[in-house]
């Protein structure tokens, strides 16, 4: 019998530590909260979890700044909390991925410190990316590139004696000094990390700005007037380097080195990797590099029936050369939630919507989350892996009003506010509709203010109504383990309007057919349909309204 690795067709939930559950009451989730609530997971039907940083850190974004890699910030908890949640997770059935943020440290991390501290042209200071300035005393950057973050990617020090000195890189905040990989000693240090934590009996690794790495030789000036997040990136320094794939090598060596015995054996990675064009992406997940990459092309595309075609069709050829599964995801804590995200018009070509702010234009909210369930039953459908959002099961929106005081998020204080940043899809979330906190925790203490609409939309609301977004999430999760969907093969149907997304997924166990409807005018489906599955809120009828999706026996 030919064993496929769990990790081919798994659903994975990320959660983001400060936002699950608070146990404390301190307003900020912790491990123990996380371990509290992970029956709810084991219900919903996810096969693992992903938890953003928990390490030591001065939390200047978020956690991926870090201080300590083997160790838990006492915000979250300690190593023994780590360990317990591991143990009660698999007692669930539900594997454990952990974040690896290897770009960067926090400027708090010993190793930065002790770089301050030396001379330049020192071992201490070999390990980051520290050059002499430009200019007839050093007084300009290294080179022209931009932070992520806004403004300059180049922060220029104080040498111990007093004199303005050398300068560091920082691809994100000035918090975040990047490292230098060509350095062996990097290497051996984030080698050393890996097996901190598979030690610990992790499932597997999330690698954070995986195609960040390795710098082009040189550090040449980039075209600045590139917008990196949608176009390809091998073309800027700074990203998607032919020489992350050595590291990668050496990095899947190691978690092979840990495969257990059996189907579950594999300890798996995955990149983060904002690369386009998606050939280019393939390359990070050949058979002895990593496991997985994120799909952000699809993330990106509209919900437009021509553009969700073309992107699913080329996600799907793109790893298929490589002999890989495809992943999908449709939000993450980068991002604005579908559910608001969709509630916009949609226009044609790759859209990445930054952070929405009180004074800016309103998503429909309506349309918003009929449209984010009905993509949803698209992308559960599709072969491959699929990534989960915490609280996008419970259809939990964008929190757009927050006030500005309450912005943590440096990408708001880089900017001067010209972008409200990523806390909006960040704010914790609804466990308990009439408690201070929606049960977030113990009081009514929460690190960023919840919308007045979270409320309603709490777990304990939703929980056994049918027709909710918690309903249509755990039904679908359980029909495509039953078919073993994210085994199959898709194949499109012709015969259907433009404006319907229409395929079929065949696999060992079954069969199912996916029918959305993208457009306005409702569409009637087949009069021997056998319905099993429907985005709707309401009882299945047989006709297929705007921005709703079903699943048909086939």
């Amino acid at each position: 019998m030919t064993i496929t690795p769990w990790w081919r067709d798994a659903v994975i939930y990320q959660i983001y530590p400060r936002s699950w559950a608070d146990s404390d009451g301190d307003g900020i989730g912790d491990l123990p909260g996380i371990t509290a609530r992970l029956p709810h997971l084991a219900e919903l039907g996810v096969d693992a979890v992903w938890l953003s940083p928990f390490y030591t850190s001065p939390q200047n974004d978020a956690g991926y700044d870090v201080a300590d890699y083997r160790d838990v910030d006492p915000v979250f908890g300690t190593l023994d909390d780590f360990d317990a949640l591991v143990a009660r997770a698999h007692e669930l059935g539900l594997r454990v991925v952990v974040d690896i943020v290897p770009n960067h440290t926090s400027s708090e991390h010993p190793w930065f410190r002790s770089a301050l501290a030396a001379a330049p042209g020192s071992p201490e200071r070999a390990r980051y990316l520290f050059r002499d300035g430009l200019g007839e005393s050093g007084e300009l950057p290294p080179n022209n590139w931009p932070s992520k973050f806004g403004g300059r990617a180049w922060t220029r020090v104080t040498e111990p004696g007093g004199r303005p000195g050398q300068w560091y890189l920082h691809m994100f905040d000035t918090s975040q000094p990047d490292l230098d990989w060509t350095n062996p000693e990097v290497r051996d240090e984030m080698q050393g990390v890996l097996r901190f934590w598979l030690d610990r009996d992790v499932d597997g690794f999330r690698i954070d700005v995986a195609h960040g790495m390795v710098k082009a030789d040189g550090l040449p000036d980039a075209d600045v007037d590139d917008d990196d997040s949608v176009s390809p990136t091998s073309r800027l320094p700074m990203w998607d380097q032919p020489g992350v794939h050595e590291i990668y090598r050496d990095w899947r060596r190691i978690a092979d080195s840990y495969a257990r015995e059996g189907e579950d054996a594999d300890r798996i990675l995955c990149a983060e990797a904002w690369v386009l064009p998606g050939e280019a992406l393939a390359r990070y997940v050949r058979p002895d590099e990593l496991h997985q990459s994120f799909n952000f092309e699809y993330l990106m595309t509209p919900w437009l029936a021509a553009d969700q075609r073309e992107t699913i069709t080329h996600s799907l050829e793109q790893v298929a050369a490589v002999g890989a599964p495809q992943t999908w995801v449709l939000s993450n804590h980068d991002v604005v939630r579908h559910a608001s995200r969709l509630g916009y018009p949609q226009q044609p070509g790759l859209q990445k919507i930054a952070g929405i702010g009180p004074d800016d234009p309103q998503p429909d909210a309506v349309v918003g989350l009929r449209r984010a369930r009905a993509a949803t039953a698209v992308m559960l459908a599709l072969p491959g892996s699929a990534y989960l959002f915490q609280g996008e099961e419970l259809g939990l929106p964008e929190a757009t009003h927050l006030p500005d005081d309450s912005r943590q998020d440096p990408t708001f204080a880089r900017t001067g506010g010209a972008s409200k940043g990523r806390d909006g899809c960040r704010v914790p979330v609804a466990w308990e509709g009439g408690d201070p906190s929606y049960g977030f925790g113990p009081g009514a203490q929460s690190w960023l203010p919840q919308p007045a609409e979270y409320g309603a939309l709490a777990a304990d609301r939703q929980r056994g109504v049918v027709g909710s977004t918690l309903d249509v999430y755990t039904t679908l999760l359980r029909l495509r383990r039953e078919r073993r969907l994210g085994r199959g093969e898709l194949t499109w149907l012709d015969g259907h309007p433009d404006d319907v997304l229409a395929f079929t997924v065949t696999s060992d166990e079954g069969a199912v057919t996916v029918l959305a409807n993208l457009g306005a005018t409702p569409v009637e489906l087949p009069e021997d349909a056998v319905i099993l599955a429907t985005s709707s809120d309401i009882e299945p009828v047989r006709l297929l309204g705007a921005d709703e999706a079903v699943w048909l026996d086939a």
